[in-house]
């Protein structure tokens, strides 16, 4: 039996449209299925254990990272198989492993039954699967989900913008700070940091390719660090990072790998984790090798 959680609100609606197609689909294919629909911040993860305790083969999420960072939370280092039918604004951790946008076309993927093992991050709280921000871009990721416009840009299917103009709003009031990091055991100190991220997967944001070389599947953790550029020049480099260009900066822009990450700055910053805001500096990350089945 295929288990759904589906977050009918994702992509201003996109989930709910989606939805009923897909069950159409299934129902056309005489599979026997579940459904759950979420209902607000976390129910996702609770939904989880409900369709563990039904004994489902798989459990697909219908919905954006957003709703899949939740049910990885709960299925995280289970036999169950996880499967992805994107309608988020970003849909980055589908974009890492090329799973199809068109839902048919996922479902169909879903039901070929390859599963893929993945590594997760964990951050002590909680796991992430594609990209942990420290500093400005966790502000940014805050104002984003708290923002009017994200419904319009996504209501215009311009979803993936919503990053792009919160960057800005923050920008102009953002602060840079100073950074440690311990990495595998190995301190290194920035100056005037503005963003710190801890990578699984190339992009987050709906498509910025933060750290172009990030794998699901290598286990190690890469960091992108940029520091030491002005409010203005920021906004100068930030275009680059779509295609991942900004890495040539390399006395701004700092690359690093390791599998455990201790982050500190002074003050502290906000950490966001598969877009999700979640704590202020300090925060720990250490990579979960094969942690996820994803089919």
């Amino acid at each position: 039996m295929l288990g759904f959680i589906v977050n009918e609100s994702s992509g201003n609606g996109r989930g709910r449209r989606v939805w009923k197609k897909v069950e159409k689909s299934v129902l056309l294919k005489h599979i026997d299925y579940t459904v759950r629909l979420t209902s607000g911040p976390n129910h996702a993860t609770t939904l989880v254990r409900e369709l563990l305790n039904e004994k489902v083969e798989v459990i697909i999420v219908v919905g954006g990272d957003g709703t899949i960072h939740e049910v990885v939370n709960g299925l995280a280092f289970q036999p169950i198989s996880l499967g992805i039918i994107p309608t988020g604004s970003g849909n980055d951790f589908a974009r890492s492993l090329s799973i199809p946008m068109n839902p048919f076309k996922a479902l169909e993927r879903i039901l070929s039954n390859d599963p893929k093992s993945v590594d997760i991050l964990d951050l002590g709280k909680r796991y992430c699967l594609t990209v942990t921000g420290i500093g400005l871009d966790g502000q940014v990721a805050a104002t984003a989900n708290k923002a009017v416009y994200k419904r319009f840009l996504n209501w215009c299917r311009l979803g993936s913008l919503s990053y792009t103009v919160s960057l800005i709003n923050t920008l102009i009031r953002y602060a840079p700070t100073t950074v440690r990091l311990v990495i595998d055991g190995n301190e290194m100190r920035f100056e005037k940091v503005w963003l710190v991220a801890i990578a699984n997967a190339p992009s987050y944001g709906g498509g910025i390719t933060i750290c172009p070389d990030a794998l699901y599947n290598d286990g190690l953790l890469n960091v992108c660090v940029v520091h030491g550029l002005s409010r203005w020049a920021f906004l100068r480099v930030f275009p680059k990072a779509f295609k991942g260009n900004h890495i040539i900066l390399k006395k701004n822009v700092t690359l690093i790998h390791g599998k455990h990450i201790s982050v500190l700055s002074d003050p502290p910053v906000p950490v966001h984790t598969d877009g999700e805001q979640l704590m202020l500096s300090p925060v720990e990350v250490t990579i979960k090798e094969e942690a996820l089945k994803i089919v």
